[in-house]
């Protein structure tokens, strides 16, 4: 039997991990998209939540703690200043250096929201009890 036959008899797409993933991956943003409404992104949203948790940041680190390279948290950024929901500011420990912040009306939507977010997460592991989701999470940390 050749390697292109039996590639061809054993590979199935649905069995495959990236298939997998991008399918689950879908339903979370749908669950995303039904929850949160407001012409929000995930990216933005993980970018306003980390503000929250963390204060005024400069942007290449919001970049590193929220996974997106310079130009993806570039746009994110403004984006989201030109909705007003983060501004710039000066650092206090060097006026040279920009941080960019929660606006008043970017806190009250974090704020808002943050209990929509929270369900989302439960909504995407409900098919799994809470040890299955525990392994489950443990599992695809030491695969990020």
């Amino acid at each position: 039997m050749t390697t292109q036959k039996l590639m061809k008899d054993s590979y199935l797409l649905e069995e495959q991990v990236g298939f997998i993933l991008r399918q689950v991956s879908q339903r979370h943003a749908a669950l995303f998209m039904a929850r949160m409404g407001e012409d929000i992104t995930p990216m933005q949203w993980a970018a306003m939540a980390k503000l929250h948790e963390v204060g005024p940041t400069s942007q290449n680190l919001l970049g590193r703690m929220t996974a997106m390279d310079a130009a993806t948290i570039k746009g994110v950024a403004d984006r989201l200043m030109k909705r007003e929901f983060i501004g710039t500011t000066s650092d206090a420990l060097d006026a040279r250096r920009r941080l960019i912040a929660l606006t008043d009306e970017g806190r009250a939507f974090v704020l808002k929201h943050y209990d929509a977010a929270f369900e989302i997460s439960r909504e995407t592991v409900a098919p799994l009890d809470p040890d299955e989701c525990k392994t489950f999470i443990r599992l695809l940390e030491k695969l990020r």
